[in-house]
């Protein structure tokens, strides 16, 4: 099925290139011109590393230029780099590109020319795809050499905002797997004077979710920080929009920590997280904190909501490390402009400048003083499914009493998104579908490591034997 998730339109790649993508590239033109956008005008087009990526950028090239619009490619690149050389120019854009879902996937992010779209930007451009039906043949145009700009625009913001002499004596992984944005990483980390290792590149696509690094690859991780004396290994999701981070002990730091360090490094005054981050993330740490829905667009709407009420220095970050900034933000050099989508190459340089000469992002961490948190998910786990499994779980206390199993006493259920129970004993487990793969979520935190990586092992068994028991019912 192709539909809008958390963040951008997905489906089977199969599926995508048999029309619908095409339809979707198509309706995302026309809904632009409808919005103001005149004839003739540049769009912006990237994509990622997947094998069928190419091929989709070729239908949304011709869907672009068959709607009046001026398709100009900027090839294999980061979606924030996309993303910030479009909004600079104020023209629209489409990100080719399945994020961090399996290589079999793909989808398309679209951009006005003032940012991420919105949900009801999303429904709108729904609306017009369904409207059409798929050609007989769907036409596509060859891709064309690719525009350099964007990229060299990505790279300036950083090396203008950072001090160049800022990892200085740094040892430096960087997991290059099938990241678009592995080459800008390494440039920019020997840029700032960190020796760099590269590791790991793939000429296959290799799906990383940096919300659930799973065990054996977090191993892998910990093996390269050893054998290579590391200081830290840095790497991003396929298509750069989602940070990982591997600390001086071969920890992988979680999204939500790199997202707290990137706020308290910015001076932020306001910070805006979804409910799947660090429930320990509160405004002791000095800001005010707005919880959202899981997904960028609820985090952009949420920083709005802040500028609007007075917010200077506005920050956003998700569970998975994509930082968005929604204000400008001063240093000492230079500035960085607004950029509400998520970005990786932000945060990952954020934490190592704070961590200093000292080179010790564990103890930057351990600071924060955060509780533990843990996540993990279900693969080929059906919406139908997850949602039979919430709605059973909300039916009666008794039920969600079954469910947890001795595990502690409800104290507080929030169901902001998907359903978050907090626990008598301190600790909290949250499910939720996700919005980009047949997948079921979840999330769970507790007073000490350990603990937490007990009570995940126990929600994703719950989560699998309960979905046959609540099949069955």
């Amino acid at each position: 099925m192709v539909a809008f998730g958390t963040s951008g339109l997905r489906g089977l790649a199969t599926e995508l290139l048999a029309g619908p993508g095409y339809r979707h590239a198509a309706a995302f033109a026309a809904y632009s011109a409808r919005q103001g956008v005149s004839s003739g005008t540049e769009v912006a087009i990237g994509m990622d590393r997947r094998d069928s990526s190419p091929a989709l950028a070729g239908q949304a090239i011709h869907a672009v230029r068959a709607a009046g619009l001026r398709p100009v490619f900027f090839g294999v690149i980061p979606t924030p780099a996309l993303a910030l050389h479009a909004m600079t120019l104020a023209i629209p854009s489409i990100m080719v590109t399945g994020s961090h879902i399996p290589p079999d996937r793909n989808g398309l992010k679209f951009y006005r020319p003032d940012g991420e779209i919105d949900k009801a930007d999303e429904a709108a451009i729904a609306a017009l795809a369904a409207a059409s039906s798929d050609p007989a043949e769907v036409p596509t145009e060859p891709l064309p050499a690719a525009d350099a700009a964007a990229g060299q625009r990505y790279l300036e913001r950083y090396q203008r905002f950072f001090d160049k002499g800022t990892l200085s004596g740094w040892r430096i992984g960087v997991w290059r797997h099938s990241s678009v944005a592995a080459d800008v990483v390494v440039e920019l980390l020997t840029y700032f004077g960190a020796e760099v290792i590269e590791l790991g590149a793939s000429g296959e696509f290799v799906a990383v979710d940096t919300e659930a690094i799973d065990p054996d690859t977090a191993e892998r991780l910990k093996a390269w920080r050893d054998t290579h004396r590391l200081d830290a290994i840095v790497s991003t999701d396929g298509d750069g929009d989602r940070p990982l981070l591997v600390d001086d002990r071969g920890a992988v730091v979680r999204g939500d920590a790199l997202g707290l360090l990137v706020a308290r490094y910015l001076g932020a005054d306001v910070i805006v997280t979804p409910v799947s981050s660090n429930p320990g993330i509160t405004s002791k740490y000095g800001f005010e904190v707005l919880r959202t829905r899981i997904g960028s667009p609820y985090v952009i709407a949420g920083m709005a909501e802040a500028l609007e009420r007075g917010g200077r220095r506005v920050v956003g970050f998700e569970a998975n490390g994509g930082v968005l900034l929604g204000s400008e933000v001063r240093g000492d050099h230079a500035s960085l402009s607004a950029l509400p989508t998520r970005d990786s190459v932000l945060p990952l340089l954020s934490a190592l400048a704070m961590a200093g000469p000292a080179r010790s992002v564990s103890r930057l961490v351990d600071g924060l003083g955060l509780p533990a948190c843990a996540s993990g998910r279900v693969e080929n786990f059906p919406r139908s499914q997850a949602d039979r499994l919430l709605g059973w779980l909300a039916r009666s206390p008794e039920n969600m009493r079954t469910f947890l199993s001795g595990e502690g006493d409800v104290v507080r259920v929030e169901t902001i998104d998907g359903t978050q129970i907090h626990l008598d004993n301190g600790a909290m487990i949250h499910l939720r579908p996700s919005g980009n793969a047949p997948e079921m979520r979840c999330y769970v935190s507790a007073g000490d490591a350990a603990r937490a990586e007990a009570l995940l092992a126990f929600g994703l068994k719950q989560i699998r034997e309960f979905a046959n028991f609540v099949e069955e019912a």
